[in-house]
C-alpha cells in the first residue's frame, strides 16, 4: 500500500505546501494531494491556494513524488476547463499526476453560492464527472474517483478506474474490494495530537489488510514539518 499525504494550502502563500512536498518526497512517502475548495470548509474568511495551481508549483519542485488531485470538483468551472487544468498539469508532472475527480456535496456547496456558481443536482454533478473522467484517461491521465454514495462507486466501476474514500473504516474500504475486486484508496484526516500519533501505524495498518492500494492522511494537530515525520514513523512502524 503506498501512503500519501495532504498539503498545507490555506495559506497565503506556497511556501508551506512548496517545503510539505519536499520533505515528504525526502521522507520517503509516495505522494502529495491538494484539495480543490475556495476556502477551508466552514471558515470563508481564512485563504485557500488554487488546487492545480499549487500542484503545478509542486510538481516543478519535486522529481519522483506523485502528485494529485483530492478531489477536483466538477461543476467549479465548466467541464472543458477542467479537463484543460489536469492536461495541463500531466504536461508538467506526467505520470506522477493523479486526478482525483468529486462532485462536490452540501458542506462545499456554500462556495459555489457565495461565487454565483451552479450547484445542479447530484445526478447531473455525476454524469459530469463521468465525462470528465473519460476525458482524462483518453489522454493518458489516472484518475481516481471520490465518494462514499453506492451511485459514485458504480460509476468507478464503470469506468475502471480506483474509488477513494473519505474518512471511511477499514471495514468499508474491505467491503468496497469485495464487490468484483474494484481497486479502493482512502483518504482521511489523522489527529497527530493524539499520543504523539500512534493511532497513525494500526490504522495504515489495517488499510493494507482491508485492500486499499492507498491511504492519504490529511493531518491535523501538529506543525510542519512534524507531521511529514510522524508519518514517515508511522510507515515504519506498520511494515510498508
Amino acid at each position: 500500500m503506498k501512503v500519501g499525504i495532504t498539503l498545507p494550502q490555506f495559506h497565503d502563500g506556497a511556501e508551506p505546501a512548496v517545503e510539505a512536498a519536499r520533505l515528504a518526497e525526502a521522507a520517503g512517502l509516495d505522494g502529495v494531494f491538494v484539495f480543490d475548495h475556495l476556502w477551508p470548509i466552514g471558515h470563508p474568511g481564512r485563504p485557500a491556494l488554487h488546487g492545480p495551481t499549487l500542484l503545478g508549483a509542486i510538481a516543478a519542485e519535486t522529481t519522483g513524488i506523485s502528485v494529485g488531485t483530492l478531489v477536483a470538483r466538477v461543476g467549479l468551472v465548466p467541464d472543458a476547463v477542467l479537463v484543460h487544468q489536469l492536461a495541463t498539469l500531466h504536461r508538467i508532472a506526467g505520470p506522477r499526476l493523479i486526478a482525483g475527480l468529486g462532485t462536490g456535496d452540501h458542506l462545499s456547496r456554500p462556495e459555489n453560492d457565495a461565487y454565483g456558481v451552479a450547484f445542479p443536482p447530484v445526478v447531473q454533478r455525476r454524469e459530469a464527472m463521468a465525462g470528465v473522467c473519460r476525458s482524462l484517461r483518453a489522454l493518458g491521465i489516472e484518475v481516481w474517483v471520490g465518494g462514499r454514495a453506492p451511485a459514485t462507486a458504480a460509476i468507478a466501476r464503470s469506468e475502471g478506474v480506483p474509488l477513494n474514500l473519505w474518512q471511511s473504516t477499514a471495514q468499508e474500504v474491505a467491503a468496497e474490494v469485495d464487490r468484483k475486486g474494484a481497486e479502493v484508496t482512502w483518504g482521511g484526516q489523522v489527529d497527530l495530537s493524539r499520543d504523539g500519533g500512534e493511532e497513525v501505524a494500526p490504522l495504515l495498518a489495517a488499510l493494507r489488510e482491508a485492500g486499499a492500494s492507498w491511504a492519504v492522511l490529511a493531518p491535523i494537530g501538529a506543525p510542519w514539518p512534524g507531521a511529514v515525520e510522524a508519518i514517515n514513523s508511522a510507515m515504519a512502524a506498520y511494515g510498508s
